[in-house]
């Protein structure tokens, strides 16, 4: 499958957030955005920017699912946001019900997601974090298949 590479530097969280709206504008019905980073890398801050560029109404406090492992939210598409933090084992995918939400239409971001490369749609947008300081982000993009690709671009410009 085709793939390719990207990255971006955000200075602040609020950078992070609007880079999120960016991807929430942009993404398409069906979209799986596969986050990886430590603790504290702003997974949580650019999955609550994709929240409001998809139009998730302001009374939805997007947070992370750690104990809840998934959060729905209305908006323009359905967002699925799944945080894998204590998730040990594939096996537990269907106890918490992903391999269905995995092929629905909505938009699907996945904290954590390394954890679980291995049932992870092929097409998908990688997100990798790495925290350069207290406020700044770098963000490496790799677009895994044509859609994912178009993302990257669209939002990169």
């Amino acid at each position: 499958m085709k793939s390719e590479k990207y990255d971006i530097i955000t200075s602040c969280p609020e950078e992070t957030f609007h880079f999120g709206v960016l991807l929430g504008q942009y993404v398409t019905s069906g979209s799986v955005i596969a986050l990886n980073g430590e603790l504290g890398s702003g997974k949580t801050c650019l999955t609550k920017g994709i929240a409001k560029g998809l139009d998730v109404p302001k009374d939805f406090c997007v947070t992370s699912p750690t104990f809840a492992i998934i959060n729905e939210y209305p908006g323009r598409i359905h967002l699925y946001h799944v945080d894998l933090y204590r998730i040990n084992e594939v096996c537990e995918i269907n106890d918490i019900g992903l391999s269905e939400i995995l092929v629905s239409n909505g938009v699907i971001v996945i904290e954590w997601a390394e954890k679980l490369a291995e049932i992870l749609p092929e097409e998908r947008l990688q997100v990798s974090i790495s925290i350069i300081d207290d406020y700044a982000r770098k963000f490496y993009l790799t677009g895994r298949g044509q859609d994912a690709i178009n993302l990257a671009k669209k939002i990169l410009r």
